[in-house]
């Protein structure tokens, strides 16, 4: 049975259609990640399976029963915001049990799900502490440390990393993945991220304006593009999108990713001018103002150096390339 399934899921606001035709299934266990640009509505989508808004349309259904008209404390779910929503004047112990408290849960069965919760997130020596007292990284893990004693059938994160600092959100992009793994809980995550797609998902669900675009493994996505706007979304650098319309009528526009790039100081397919270097230590991403294919950016692996106005020649991986209709759609 599918933890979750979206059955043309439609949501308006007054004539704003915001979502259009949702349809999607998550396997037990999965760990799904919603991308898109801003307004794309992967942030409502996850508000409507919550129950913390009403789909206009469709239905949502959670472990075989059909929700729509459950209230979201009955749902089976738990969400965690990118704000952490923390009551100040309560102990992390506290705040982790109080939704169990409020159901009703026996004192010493919320002192276990506490206690369990607070080892596998490594929050034992702040249990005692008000959310004052904590990190932002630490108040994020007591926010998840709250969803996980509700034993969820489904957790859903919407950017609950998005106020972190970099360092804090590799840590605890981390402990999130070792989370799922333990648990084998269901997970619907929202993020603009591409890096927390790419390596917390399953599967992902690109979104652009309230459709569906592609769903599918990280790598599937990225190295199988279902259109333009999906290669161009999925990957940093993104990818370079090259007039093709001389390749012949069907082919209008060709996309290599930087690094199926190659640069040469002597010879290549695009001549072009160095506009720009950025030294990141183990790779170095270089952007060319070319005459035939425009600003391109190449990411070479290791220190490459480059000066701006230099003279230097790009060529792509003809095996690597992405090749799109009129339409933006990928030509096989």
């Amino acid at each position: 049975m599918d933890a979750l399934k979206l059955e043309d899921i439609r949501k308006s606001f007054g004539q704003v259609e915001v979502l259009k035709g949702i349809d999607l299934e998550v396997a037990d266990g999965e760990f799904v990640v919603f991308v898109g640009p801003s307004g794309c509505g992967k942030s409502t989508l996850l508000r409507v399976i919550a129950g913390l808004e009403d789909a206009s349309s469709g239905d949502v259904i959670i472990a075989g029963a059909r929700v729509n008209t459950v209230p979201p404390a009955k749902r089976g779910i738990a969400m965690v915001f990118q704000t952490y929503a923390l009551y100040p004047h309560l102990t992390v112990r506290n705040n982790m049990g109080l939704g169990l408290k409020q159901s009703g849960a026996p004192a010493a069965e919320i002192a276990r799900r506490t206690d369990a919760a607070s080892a596998m997130l490594s929050l034992e020596p702040y249990l005692e502490r008000r959310p004052a007292e904590l990190s932002g990284g630490q108040r994020q893990r007591v926010a998840i440390g709250r969803a996980v004693v509700r034993e969820p059938k489904l957790f859903l994160f919407d950017e609950p990393l998005s106020n972190l600092d970099a360092a804090l959100r590799v840590n605890t992009r981390l402990e999130i993945a070792q989370l799922h793994r333990r648990l084998r809980a269901t997970m619907i995550y929202v993020t603009h991220d591409q890096v927390e797609a790419m390596t917390l998902a399953d599967r992902i669900v690109v979104l652009n304006e309230g459709r569906i675009e592609q769903v599918g493994p990280p790598m599937e996505l990225y190295n199988n593009p279902a259109n333009e706007f999906v290669a161009g979304f999925i990957g940093s650098p993104k990818m370079n999108f090259i007039d093709g319309a001389r390749l012949g009528e069907t082919v209008k526009t060709v996309g290599v990713r930087p690094e199926h790039l190659s640069v040469d100081r002597d010879k290549g397919d695009w001549k072009g001018t160095v506009v720009h270097a950025e030294h990141l230590g183990a790779d170095t991403n270089l952007y060319i103002e070319t005459e035939r294919a425009g600003l391109l950016t190449a990411r070479i692996f290791g220190e490459f150096r480059a000066e701006p106005g230099e003279t230097i020649f790009a060529t792509p991986d003809p095996e690597r390339t992405c090749r799109f209709d009129a339409e933006g759609r990928t030509v096989r």
